[in-house]
């Protein structure tokens, strides 16, 4: 199977529910999917699976509102529950990309996977993936003093890449033209911006 170049995000936001308080944490999403996130990516990794099931069923209407993508992290299980058009897996579980396939059934379910290094990379298009969140790029908050790739290295190591690659890490509205060639996943950069609208849109228009 082909990789569906053209269904791939350019501006994907991970959610992480504990940067902000109750409701305002969906009018965020909202806003930055007016902004021009096309897809969100939920991780949440300390919820049950039942309140898992029902934050998805809230992001999934306000990507519908939006025409833009639903991606689930690792619970393929909530994925199909709420029509999600993605699962993603960590490098761990990149082995299990088949089996999920097989379970969803469905060939329009994208499935990416994350990666840090040409290995990874190879082994997730072998396991039939449609895509990467190629990280970390840049420093990040998330892990203080970890190394990370650089916009040279990225570069290198996405141009030559099996499949279809996405940045992710310590990517902001000021870096984003370092990687302009590629699509981009971020937390902080919209979730922590004052305006998540206007970080979204700046965000997207840095991208080619």
């Amino acid at each position: 199977m082909g990789h569906q170049a053209l269904l791939i995000p350019r501006l994907i936001l991970i959610t992480d529910r504990s940067r902000i308080e109750g409701e305002r944490f969906f009018e965020v999403v909202d806003a930055a999917l007016a902004g021009g996130v096309d897809a969100a990516l939920v991780r949440e990794k300390d919820m049950t699976s039942a309140k898992l099931l029902s934050f998805c069923a809230r992001i999934r209407t306000l990507t519908n509102k939006h025409h833009a993508k639903l991606i689930v992290h690792s619970q393929a299980d909530v994925a199909k529950a709420v029509g999600a058009d993605g699962v993603h897996v960590a490098a761990a579980a990149i082995d299990e990309i088949p089996l999920i396939r097989q379970w969803l059934n469905d060939s329009n379910i994208l499935l990416s996977a994350s990666c840090h290094n040409e290995e990874e990379l190879a082994a997730a298009s072998s396991h039939g993936a449609d895509f990467a969140l190629l990280s970390p790029v840049f420093p990040t908050g998330s892990h203080p003093g970890a190394p990370h790739l650089g916009a040279n290295r990225f570069h290198e190591i996405a141009k030559h890449s099996p499949m279809p690659v996405i940045g992710l890490g310590g990517i902001s509205v000021e870096n984003r033209s370092e990687i302009a060639d590629f699509g981009a996943a971020v937390i902080g950069a919209i979730l922590d911006a004052s305006d998540p609208e206007a970080a979204a849109r700046l965000l997207s228009a840095s991208s080619r």
